[in-house]
């Protein structure tokens, strides 16, 4: 059936084109800021500590070029993941290759190979995708803890005997802190609802209750299972998810914004660093 043709009574067409804009908007974002945007990525200043997702872990090696990303050494998981993910596969094919551009209608092409020849082989490695953005998810959640933990600014104190510099660290809540929870947050919840790692828990069993630990499987399965159902929703937000919080430390790190704290929890949990020196 050549492309397009169909006999479709509905708006078919609104689903690709709103999600080919999406993409367009938010793959180019991501892309410029990993790769072009290589400055400005890290936030130290104002006893906050907000790295960027794009570039976590944070790398800098005496031996990099100053004209390459450190992302270039970080994005290859990460990308390889979301590039051989199931949902977006669906995704991209529909949108930019029309193949097909939606169900019932015409996509064009008279011969069809599959994921049988290069590059689209390359899909077989979402599952070992998978197991680095599980450790990436570690990485990240020590960044977001990072966040909320902010530095008192240094200040000497003078007396007759002693010169002593105090310090310290408290928790509190800024914007940053939210944005780059929220990006770890739906990250997280786009990993576990993972079509490989629900048949790897259990799905892959026919019996539980014949399997080793079959319970636990069972509780696992079922949970993952659930976020499963939900998980185009926790693509899309994580990719705006990850691009926000870019923005948002980006825009800190060039003076554009500032972060304003909304919470301070000084008296709950604070750790003040003391050196004296006696003459």
């Amino acid at each position: 059936m050549p492309l397009g043709v169909n006999e479709r009574a509905d708006a078919w067409w609104v689903k690709p084109v709103s999600q080919a804009i999406g993409l367009a908007i938010l793959l180019g974002y991501a892309n410029w800021a990993a790769f072009l945007g290589a400055e400005h990525y890290h936030f130290v200043a104002e006893g906050r500590d907000y790295l960027s997702p794009f570039y976590s872990p944070y790398l800098h090696p005496a031996w990099l070029p100053a004209w390459l990303s450190p992302a270039l050494l970080i994005l290859v998981f990460p990308l390889g993941f979301r590039a051989t993910c199931y949902y977006y596969r669906k995704a991209y094919y529909r949108v930019f290759f029309a193949d097909p551009v939606e169900c019932a209608v015409g996509e064009g092409r008279k011969a069809y190979c599959g994921e049988l020849k290069f590059p689209f082989l390359l899909q077989n490695l979402h599952r070992f995708f998978l197991y680095a953005a599980l450790v990436f998810l570690v990485i990240l959640w020590i960044d977001v803890v990072k966040a909320f933990i902010f530095t008192e600014p240094v200040t000497t104190t003078f007396s007759y005997t002693h010169l002593q510099p105090t310090g310290g660290h408290y928790l509190a809540v800024g914007v940053g802190s939210l944005a780059i929870l929220f990006s770890t947050g739906t990250l997280t919840l786009y990993t576990l609802s993972c079509h490989s790692l629900r048949h790897l828990v259990g799905g892959k069993l026919d019996c539980f209750s014949c399997a080793v630990a079959g319970g636990p499987r069972l509780k696992t399965w079922s949970v993952v299972s659930v976020l499963n159902g939900h998980h185009m929703a926790w693509a899309w937000w994580s990719l705006f998810a990850v691009c926000f919080a870019d923005l948002w430390v980006r825009m800190c790190s060039m003076g554009i914004v500032h972060d304003p704290v909304l919470v301070t929890f000084r008296h709950l949990f604070e750790v003040t660093s003391k050196i004296s020196w006696i003459p």
